[in-house]
C-alpha cells in the first residue's frame, strides 16, 4: 500500500520505491519539489518528497492503492517549535560533520603509517648522501604523533557527505485521513471545484493519457499521449463547471495561446452523471 502523506492540503510521497511505482505502473507524474543537499540554490535539478496534484492523490485512494496518511503531530507549530527542529537539525549535521572528520584523520594516518618506513629511509638517504649523520633523537611514539595528527588535520565542509533520505527521516505516528471528508490536512472534498476537476482527470487518465499540472499554460491541466519524458502535450484542457459562466474573452485568449505553442485547448465540463463533454478550440483567425 502507497502511503501519501498530506498536510494543508498538499499530497506528498517520500518514499523511492512509492514514487516509482506510482509513475511506472499508474502512469502518474508528479512533481519533485525537494531541493538537493549540495545545490540548494537551483531548480533545474530537484528530489524527494514527490507532490502530487489532489486528483492524484485522491484517484490512489479511490482505486485502494494508497492511503492517504497525516503525522499525528502535524499541527501549525509556532516559531519556538520551528527554532528548536532548526537546532536538532544543525546539532545533526555537527555531530556527522565530526564523525567524518574523525575518519578522515584515521584513513590519513593509516595511509602514513604504511608509509612510514620508506619516509624514514628516504631521510636517512638524504642525510646521508649531505655527509650528515643520521638523527638520534628519539622521535614522538605512533601514539603522540597519530594524536598530533588528527589533532592538526583539515577537513573542509564542503567535502561533507550529506545523507538524502528516501523516507521520511522521522515518521513518528501516523493517522490515516478520510479523503471524503473536508479537513484541515484535506480541504478539497465537496468543493465543487474540486470534483469538476477530480471528473476530468479521472476520465482522460482512463482513456490513457498522462495528465499533469497545466498551469504553465494557463490551463488546469496538459495531456500527454504518452510519457511527458518521450512527448509534448496534444492538449490544454480547462475544467469549466456546469452552467458557470464563459467569458468570450477568456475563450478567445485560451483558443490562441493553444495555438501559439501548437496545442489544442480543450473545454471539460462533467455533468452530473459523471459524463465529461469534451469541446475544442482552435484559432484560424481572419482571412
Amino acid at each position: 500500500m502507497l502511503r501519501i502523506h498530506v498536510l494543508a492540503g498538499q499530497a506528498l510521497v517520500w518514499r523511492f520505491e512509492d514514487a516509482r511505482e506510482i509513475r511506472e505502473r499508474h502512469r502518474l507524474v508528479g512533481t519533485l519539489v525537494g531541493a538537493l543537499a549540495r545545490a540548494p540554490r537551483q531548480n533545474v535539478r530537484l528530489g524527494l518528497p514527490l507532490q502530487l496534484l489532489p486528483e492524484e492523490a485522491r484517484l490512489l485512494a479511490e482505486m485502494g492503492a494508497a492511503v492517504l496518511v497525516r503525522s499525528a503531530d502535524a499541527q501549525p507549530q509556532g516559531q519556538s517549535a520551528q527554532a528548536s527542529e532548526g537546532q536538532l537539525y544543525e546539532q545533526g549535521l555537527e555531530e556527522s560533520y565530526q564523525e567524518q572528520r574523525c575518519l578522515a584523520a584515521q584513513e590519513r594516518w593509516a595511509q602514513l603509517a604504511n608509509l612510514a618506513e620508506r619516509i624514514a629511509q628516504g631521510r636517512a638517504h638524504k642525510q646521508e648522501q649531505r655527509g650528515k649523520l643520521p638523527d638520534t633523537v628519539p622521535l614522538p611514539g605512533p601514539a603522540e604523533e597519530r594524536e598530533r595528527l588528527e589533532s592538526a588535520f583539515v577537513f573542509p565542509h564542503e567535502s561533507m557527505m550529506v545523507q538524502l533520505p528516501t523516507a521520511w527521516p522521522c515518521p513518528g505516528q501516523e493517522e490515516q485521513v478520510d479523503w471524503t471528508q473536508p479537513s484541515w490536512d484535506w480541504p478539497h472534498a465537496g468543493h465543487q471545484e474540486h470534483e469538476t476537476r477530480y471528473c476530468v482527470f479521472r476520465d482522460l487518465w482512463g482513456r490513457g493519457y498522462y495528465v499533469t499540472s497545466g498551469s504553465k499554460f494557463g490551463g488546469d491541466f496538459l495531456v500527454y499521449p504518452g510519457d511527458p519524458m518521450r512527448f509534448h502535450a496534444h492538449y490544454i484542457a480547462l475544467c469549466c463547471p456546469p452552467g458557470a459562466p464563459l467569458p468570450l474573452c477568456d475563450i478567445v485568449a485560451a483558443a490562441r495561446l493553444g495555438t501559439s505553442v501548437k496545442k489544442t485547448v480543450l473545454l471539460c465540463s462533467a455533468g452530473e452523471d459523471g459524463v465529461v463533454i469534451y469541446t475544442s478550440l482552435q484559432w484560424s483567425g481572419l482571412q
